[in-house]
């Protein structure tokens, strides 16, 4: 937008982009257009300090790649059994790592090595990405999971332990489903499960 920008200021290029927003705050508040009761007013704190929160986790478990250290860890431990295990094991993966850090990040963390395990295991590589990205959009257990999870907390209708505990029985519905369909419905428009 402004390519003479950083010719004429070339510290700009090295600003962090959460300082031009904290400025705009600042001046904000010092010019009295937004004050303290207003704010406290109309955004709900602990739904924003909850998903800073998940969203520092995710970062930090992708950065360090703890991350990808626990999926090659699951995956090399199951790398051996059946087709149908291999497949929900993979699932539970993204379930779970879909929980802590964003549903995009459990994908790519997941699905390469996958993928790899699943050519040696003769499993169809279709079927690994269609039950991997179901899973990736079913965070039940926790609400940083997902956006949605913390709005429908802040009804304050539940706690967080009842959420947990509904989302248990949920994420072994949504796995039971995906070992249905990678046993019916799958094979029959024509994505087998195993390589022929």
């Amino acid at each position: 937008m402004y390519p003479y920008l950083p010719k004429v200021y070339p510290s700009i290029t090295r600003l962090d982009r959460s300082v031009p927003l904290l400025v705009a705050g600042l001046i904000f508040f010092i010019t009295k257009v937004l004050t303290v009761k207003e704010l406290e007013k109309s955004i709900p704190w602990n739904i924003v300090l909850l998903f800073s929160g998940a969203m520092s986790i995710g970062f930090a478990l992708w950065q360090t790649g703890a991350a990808e250290w626990m999926a090659v860890s699951w995956l090399s431990i199951i790398k051996d059994a059946p087709w149908l295990l291999f497949l929900l094991g993979i699932s539970f993966l993204v379930l779970i790592l879909t929980n802590f850090i964003m549903n995009v990040a459990a994908i790519s963390i997941c699905l390469p090595v996958a993928l790899v395990i699943a050519k040696y295991l003769g499993v169809n590589p279709e079927i690994i990405l269609y039950s991997s990205v179901a899973m990736s959009g079913m965070p039940f257990l926790l609400l940083i999971g997902a956006a949605p999870n913390a709005i429908a907390y802040e009804s304050k209708q539940f706690t967080t332990g009842e959420f947990f505990m509904t989302g248990i029985p949920a994420s072994a519905a949504i796995l039971a489903m995906v070992a249905i369909f990678s046993l019916t419905f799958w094979p029959i428009i024509g994505i087998p499960a195993l390589m022929h």
